[in-house]
């Protein structure tokens, strides 16, 4: 039996925060005991962490991720192996990566062929969510069958035409199929269909520099869609989680369906919250390296997000991590902004990005453990085994210094990626040392961990329903 005691630390879950001793046996959490009581001081052990002055979380739960993703004639740059390492870096000891199903294709293979990328390679672990893009009877049935081997949650995207786009009826008959076989339909909400008449005149008249990108995708088809899929659901009878949420329109609909009582939910990422149209118009097709979809919205937005996210009318925070170089990825779209393959680098900034949203004021240390370990892990089928600080759950388990200052950059991050979306900015709080289910990935700021230490983990149904 392997123990190891964290002692003298601040332990913060989403529900509480208290000075804690942390026993774990076996990759597993055993005990917590007020630091220094006989209880505490009564523990033995081979490892001892010695966590004082900092701050004990629950290691950080990134439910979207794209590792690998084939996306515009290329591929996401980071693998399993290195994006994985990076999230580890960042604090992150969970990822619900997207496995994608081809047209044509049926689920399982689009699962297995994941399944083969991510096997052996992880540093941490790991489950999928299924890119539904081909709905018919047959993917159908088989959403039932994956429901019941821990693959609870199904993406669909009214975006992207001739690529994942989903019409209104294969929305529905999904969402009816969710709705009894006990998975959440995941919604890119945008309206695919007329951004791409208004990408085809933006074009025609010579506007092809990135910013553009921003100015067709338009907060208010976000909106439309937001709505629009929120009442499908509803007819449907089925929950629905909508992703990436950008803009205050789009926030708006999901405050008004929440109001009603519906099980709607909202994702927010990073580069909503730090990041502006101001980035998609730097000079010299700089604004490249901030083009995803949906995209960075007006500054002004940004406030709407903050406040949906203590309102609670937002419930997450992910990455959207899907990193594509600007030399050779991005340049693809020289000339023509829809080209450029859609995607940040952010899996290993989110959690530091979120406790500098402590430090300004925007959260409480509590409610920055909610949206980023407690509720993704709730959300998807995955807590208490991850998500938090309590005996039975994995030791999954953060040392994290709120006062030691960092600075974010290319030459310092661990993603495959040859920007930092964060370049330059400087942040209150880092990542000294990580636990996965007890064994060391980051000790002191040294990775320790190794590729196939993490191991796929299947998930019951949403535990966040009302």
């Amino acid at each position: 039996m392997s123990r190891t005691v964290i002692r003298g630390g601040l332990v913060i879950t989403a529900s509480d925060e208290m000075h804690a001793d942390v026993l774990i046996e076996d990759g597993r959490v055993v005990a917590l005991a007020a630091t220094g009581t006989p209880t505490a001081e009564s523990w033995t052990a081979e490892r001892t962490i010695d966590a004082a002055g900092k701050y004990v979380i629950p290691g950080g739960v990134d439910a979207h991720t794209h590792m690998e993703l084939p996306f515009g004639g290329t591929f996401a740059s980071d693998t399993f192996e290195t994006g994985t390492r990076a999230a580890a870096w960042g604090g992150t000891t969970t990822i619900v990566d997207f496995a994608v199903q081809s047209v044509g294709h049926s689920l399982r293979e689009g699962l297995d062929a994941w399944n083969a990328k991510a096997d052996g390679q992880c540093a941490i672990d790991y489950a999928f969510h299924m890119i539904v893009s081909d709905v018919n009877q047959d993917t159908l049935k088989e959403m039932d069958l994956l429901v019941q081997e821990g693959v609870t949650s199904f993406k669909q995207f009214m975006a992207y035409p001739g690529v994942f786009y989903s019409d209104d009826g294969q929305i529905l008959r999904a969402m009816q199929r969710s709705a009894e076989n006990g998975g959440l339909i995941m919604m890119h909400a945008e309206n695919g269909i007329a951004i791409d008449v208004l990408v085809e005149q933006a074009l025609a008249r010579g506007e092809t520099d990135p910013r553009f990108h921003g100015e067709v995708r338009k907060a208010l088809l976000e909106a439309e869609a937001t709505h629009r899929a929120i009442k499908l659901a509803q007819v449907a009878g089925a929950p629905l989680y909508v992703v990436h949420v950008s803009a205050r329109e789009a926030v708006d609909e999901l405050a008004r369906a929440r109001d009603e009582g519906l099980n709607v939910f909202g994702e927010t990422c990073p580069q909503y919250l730090f990041l502006s149209t101001d980035n998609l118009a730097e000079p010299d097709f700089e604004g490249s390296k901030y083009v995803c979809s949906t995209p960075l919205r007006p500054e002004e937005h940004q406030a709407a997000l903050w406040r949906g996210l203590r309102t609670n009318d937002l419930q997450v925070v992910s990455t959207d991590h899907c990193p594509f170089c600007f030399v050779g990825q991005k340049e693809l779209g020289r000339g023509d902004f829809s080209k450029i393959p859609n995607g940040l680098p952010g899996v290993e900034n989110r959690m530091d990005l979120l406790h500098q949203a402590v430090v300004d004021g925007h959260l409480s240390r509590r409610r920055w453990i909610e949206i980023a370990c407690a509720t993704p892990a709730r959300m998807f089928g995955l807590y208490p085994k991850k998500g938090t600080i309590a005996p039975g759950a994995d030791a999954d388990i953060v040392i994290y210094d709120p006062h030691a200052e960092q600075v974010m950059s290319v030459e310092t991050h661990h993603m495959n990626v040859d920007y930092s979306a964060y370049e330059g900015k400087r942040v209150t709080g880092r990542v000294e040392s990580v636990l996965s289910r007890g064994e060391p990935v980051i000790t002191e700021r040294e990775f320790t961990g190794r590729a196939g230490h993490g191991v796929y983990t299947p998930r019951s149904t949403c535990q966040y329903l009302l």
